[in-house]
């Protein structure tokens, strides 16, 4: 009970600071804030924190408090999962409202943030116009007319426009100190909230920059203002260089060029380091504070991920498949724990000393104490790369095989079963999209309380060629046992490119005789992954990081800037450059106490250094018996077919009648598209006035095996 009341009054706090950080930005355009922020200024500069620790208070804070919140608010929630009951709010979240080719997946709630955010928009853009045309005057020292000028003031506005966008970007892409953890989304999911925000951003940035280098060149300007660098005032050099690196990081990102040549968009998109730079040497440091919080948790988040990739460890095992994939088996701390569908970062030097990539764990941190695997389908040159290294592994003698270094970020996850305690799972998944719900199986195979968790689970899964079926390698014991007292296992197989007549299963089974093992070298791993730091270890982390922070800025002004020089109504102000400069350097180097601190808590987990390791065998199939044989049979191949879930989800409605179903799909974005579409039309998740629901409710969710 005190767990709850806590879990409440902390879900209450990050409420209510978020209204407030909401209701601020409205306001913000208005006379009235303004007003009333300048006589805040002016006060606060008569005290030690000056005007720029009010900015950091009000706009860059609340977000580091939510973050704090939130990381204290999972902690407490994973030692205490909700009851069964309490899954009404997710079935309206994840249901599909808008199912669109263009458009994607789109959930209510999504639909109605994204309207909100776009009312936003427009209140400020037309608050803040509509304030500067009411006090229009022709610019004599631009010698600009009045049309000229109110062009220019609408190409400023844009620019706050992409600000807002700004304040929100790195959000969605936060791992370690995901804030969208909170609302149940995980990293996978919340990356396309970044990819919206960041093209609304350009679009708005390249409005911004275009429009006033036209009005600029209609007036003969443009020479003389954009290659200045001004003490006060706006800096369009820097801002020039902030357009331009940002449109390269965005045309790279590119669907058409992320996915050719991930390399390119890998490397380009960390020129996000001189974007965000002259984005401050532009607007200054009043327009940064308000985009500086998710600037401050995304780098504090970057240390503790690569303070958390050091030092290396060494691949266990590893084996491949016929369909040119690749399992590995890593060490892992046994008290490491994990929940379903969580993924890890890897990177492997023999390949690449800066790519980094993601991959979904396929096993049960319940079952499997000391290891953890990773399915690795080879797609491109990365994993092209994995699988001739292995390869090349296998062929040479036992005595020549050498440890693989490996370096892990993660794994990050739910952080709870919620998904998982329906009554009833239908899984589909297409190619490697079954590596996330290998780790369901895995996790409800080895559960002790299966009281908990479906009682009847049906795995759809849709593949190109018959040899992808050794994905399925790590389950092979469900294929065989699919019936137990507590839970009913089921697969309809469905082969797209191929046409076979009287094969089975068990046929297919026979394929699992090509996978081959290859054992590794353990002389280079001195540790396993021990994941990340607790929830509540971070949040302290973020707390002391913000307030060194605080103290450093503020020493810096007071020291370095001359008495009065950083009062904002001093006629005698320092160039703003060095102001900017000086919240670089307090930033630098809380990041770098934080990062001693950090070095410190992973050194303390390591010291112990790794146990032995004792792997289990998979021992080979025994289909001789008739009881077996009956099994496989009740499992379905189909070939030269895709399937039809309107078909499906019909036959679900007859055998779980009045059941709450969980629908999960991961594979191509055509294949989640269809399977929405079909949830939407056969759900039946709300009855009124106390009604008794007697059809099965099927509740969608959408998961993402890599990025």
């Amino acid at each position: 009970m005190a767990s709850s009341t806590l879990l409440a009054i902390l879900k209450l706090l990050m409420i209510l600071i978020c209204a407030g950080w909401v209701a601020l930005w409205i306001l913000k355009p208005t006379q009235i804030w303004t007003r009333k922020w300048k006589v805040a200024e002016e006060s606060a500069n008569n005290t030690i924190f000056g005007y720029y620790g009010l900015n950091f208070a009000v706009y860059t804070f609340p977000i580091i408090a939510v973050c704090i919140i939130g990381l204290l608010f999972l902690d407490l929630k994973a030692a205490n999962q909700r009851s069964r009951s309490s899954r009404t709010s997710s079935i309206i979240s994840s249901s599909p409202l808008v199912v669109n080719s263009f458009l994607g997946i789109l959930s209510s709630i999504e639909i109605l943030v994204i309207l909100l955010f776009i009312l936003f928009l427009a209140w400020t853009y037309y608050t803040h116009i509509s304030k500067d045309f009411k006090k229009l005057l022709p610019d004599k020292s631009l010698k600009l007319n009045l049309w000229q000028l109110k062009y220019l003031r609408i190409a400023t506005r844009f620019g706050l426009l992409a600000e807002a966008c700004l304040a929100l970007l790195l959000l969605p892409i936060l791992r370690g100190l995901a804030l969208f953890r909170i609302l149940g989304i995980q990293f996978e999911a919340s990356v396309r909230y970044h990819t919206w925000l960041g093209t609304a951003m350009i679009f708005f940035a390249a409005i911004h920059g275009a429009s006033t280098c036209f009005v600029w060149g209609v007036s003969h300007h443009i020479q003389k203002e954009i290659w200045k660098w001004q003490n006060t005032g706006r800096i369009y050099l820097a801002g020039a260089i902030t357009l331009v690196t940002g449109l390269v990081i965005y045309v790279t990102s590119l669907p058409q060029i992320r996915r050719m040549k991930f390399e390119i968009f890998y490397y380009t998109h960390h020129l996000y380091t001189i974007f965000l730079v002259f984005f401050l040497f532009h607007g200054g440091d009043r327009h940064f504070y308000t985009v500086f919080g998710g600037l401050f948790l995304f780098s504090l988040d970057k240390l503790l991920r690569v303070i958390q990739s050091s030092p290396r460890t060494c691949m266990v095992s590893a084996r491949t498949f016929p369909s040119k994939a690749v399992e590995i088996v890593l060490p892992k701390d046994p008290w490491l724990k994990y929940m379903p569908t969580s993924v890890i970062f890897m990177k492997i030097p023999a390949i690449s000393h800066l790519q980094w990539h993601s991959f979904s764990i396929i096993s049960s941190s319940r079952a499997e104490n000391q290891t953890m695997s990773v399915i690795i389908k080879s797609e491109g040159w990365w994993t092209n790369s994995l699988y001739d290294l292995i390869q090349a592994e296998i062929e040479k003698g036992a005595d020549k095989r050498k440890g693989i270094p490996v370096a892990i970020e993660g794994p990050y996850g739910p952080a709870s079963l919620d998904f998982l305690k329906y009554d009833s799972l239908l899984l589909v998944a297409g190619g490697s999209g079954i590596t996330p719900f290998l780790s369901i199986l895995e996790e409800l195979n080895s559960s002790s309380s299966k009281s908990r968790y479906p009682s009847r689970i049906h795995l759809v899964y849709v593949i190109k060629k018959a040899q992808d079926f050794c994905l399925l390698h790590p389950i092979s014991h469900l294929l065989v046992n699919h019936s137990t007292e507590n839970c009913h296992f089921n697969l309809k197989l469905f082969v797209t490119q191929e046409t076979q007549a009287g094969v089975g299963i068990k046929e297919l089974l026979n394929e699992f005789s090509k996978v081959r093992t290859l054992q590794l070298d353990m002389v280079c791993a001195n540790y396993a992954v021990h994941g990340p730091e607790s929830p509540s270890c971070m949040a302290a982390i973020v707390g002391m990081s913000s307030i060194i922070f605080l103290i450093f800025l503020i020493c810096f002004n007071h020291v370095l800037i001359p008495s009065g020089k950083h009062s904002n109504s001093s006629k005698q102000k320092a160039p703003s450059w060095i102001v900017d400069l000086l919240l670089i350097a307090a930033f630098v180097l809380a990041l770098a106490c934080n990062g001693l601190v950090a070095i410190l808590l992973r050194w303390r987990r390591l010291k112990k250094g790794i146990q032995p390791i004792s792997e289990k065998d998979m021992k080979p199939l025994d289909l001789s018996s008739a009881e077996i044989r009956n099994a496989l049979e009740e499992h379905e191949v189909h070939f030269g077919g895709r399937p039809n879930f309107k078909d499906i989800f019909g036959m679900f409605q007859e055998e779980t009648c009045g059941s709450n179903i969980g629908v999960l799909v991961c594979g191509p974005e055509s294949m989640k598209e269809s399977v929405a579409a079909a949830c939407r039309k056969e759900s039946n998740c709300f009855k009124f006035g106390g009604e008794k629901r007697t059809e099965p409710c099927f509740t969608f969710h959408s998961l993402n095996f890599t990025l």
